[in-house]
């Protein structure tokens, strides 16, 4: 008898999706059950993502359609503000369906785990409802963990992101040629991710995203003032005794490159720079949009919802 469990997901046009798509293909305990599509309706999965085998083809499924396939798992890949009727199709139909929400629109719902795994797996207690936190908010918080009982005040975060991070409805944020030879800044104050950081870190967080020309992969440099001063090699000490033993997060001595980290499940932290004085540190983190900061990150909370290793189908 099969022991997989059965995962859709809804949004499969998009980047994410595709991502999603390649990992739940080599899970050796999970099987792809549906994925929705409206602009790829009836058209074979296959034809798309060469990694995934089989006849399974996209679907315009409504939201009591999703809530009635009866799949064991589905993953919400939609941009904010479109998940709260599909969860309400799922609960009237499925309540006992774990759902993972990639957008922020559960990232505030104290009824949901929030899985960043590296800093909450110990709070997990069998939730079905879990929200997946985004690139942007992973990046930061990972900084910011080891020393945020030692900053004297807000850290500043400035994030920058390749254009897949806008998603694949047409912006300004995601043309290559506006973006070509340019760097877009935007929302400066009072972000989403700003928000959810500091409400998850428990201090304030200030937060300032651009988006590049090149296509994957965030670059977050951070700006923390030290309550104490510190010499530099206790704070490499620092980081790479908080991340012992996380294969996903790379402690480094020298500034991370963005270029290195594009098709990478993991996370690189480093760049560590004390100004003089010792009260003012620099800390850079790289890690690809699409995967620790979004489809990797699912992939984890669903092995956690599962039973199954953490890190179970994701290559490192």
């Amino acid at each position: 008898m099969s022991t997989s469990k059965t995962v859709g997901i809804v949004g499969a046009r998009g980047h994410t999706g595709a991502e999603l798509i390649r990992l739940i293909a080599r899970h050796p305990h999970l099987e792809l059950a549906f994925v929705s599509s409206r602009e790829l309706d009836g058209q074979k999965v296959s034809d798309h993502i060469p990694e995934f085998s089989g006849e399974l083809r996209y679907e315009n499924l409504s939201h009591e359609q999703v809530g009635g396939k009866g799949a064991d798992a589905v993953i919400l890949a939609l941009p904010n503000g479109k998940a709260a009727e599909l969860v309400a199709a799922i609960d009237a139909h499925a309540p006992d369906t774990v759902v993972v929400d990639l957008s922020a629109d559960y990232r505030f719902d104290e009824r949901w785990y929030y899985g960043l795994p590296e800093l909450t797996r110990q709070k997990y207690a069998g939730q079905k409802r879990i929200s997946n936190p985004g690139c942007y908010a992973t990046a930061m918080q990972l900084v910011i963990a080891p020393l945020k009982n030692r900053l004297a005040g807000p850290p500043q975060c400035f994030g920058v992101s390749g254009y897949s991070g806008a998603g694949t409805t047409p912006s300004d944020k995601n043309n290559p040629e506006l973006l070509r030879d340019n760097l877009m800044p935007y929302a400066l104050a009072d972000h989403l991710h700003e928000r959810e950081v500091s409400r998850q870190l428990g201090l304030p967080v200030e937060f300032m995203p651009h988006v590049a020309p090149h296509f994957r992969g965030i670059t977050m440099t951070v700006n923390l003032w030290l309550q104490t001063a510190m010499k530099i090699e206790d704070v490499r000490a620092l980081y790479r005794e908080r991340y012992a033993g996380e294969p996903l997060i790379q402690v480094l001595d020298e500034a991370p490159w963005v270029s290195r980290i594009a098709g990478r499940h993991g996370v690189e932290i480093g760049g560590f720079t004390l100004a003089p004085g010792g009260k003012r540190l620099v800390v850079v983190a790289i890690l690809d949009n699409l995967l620790k900061g979004a489809a990797t990150q699912a992939m984890q909370n669903l092995n956690m919802a599962f039973g199954h290793e953490e890190l179970e189908g994701v290559p490192l």
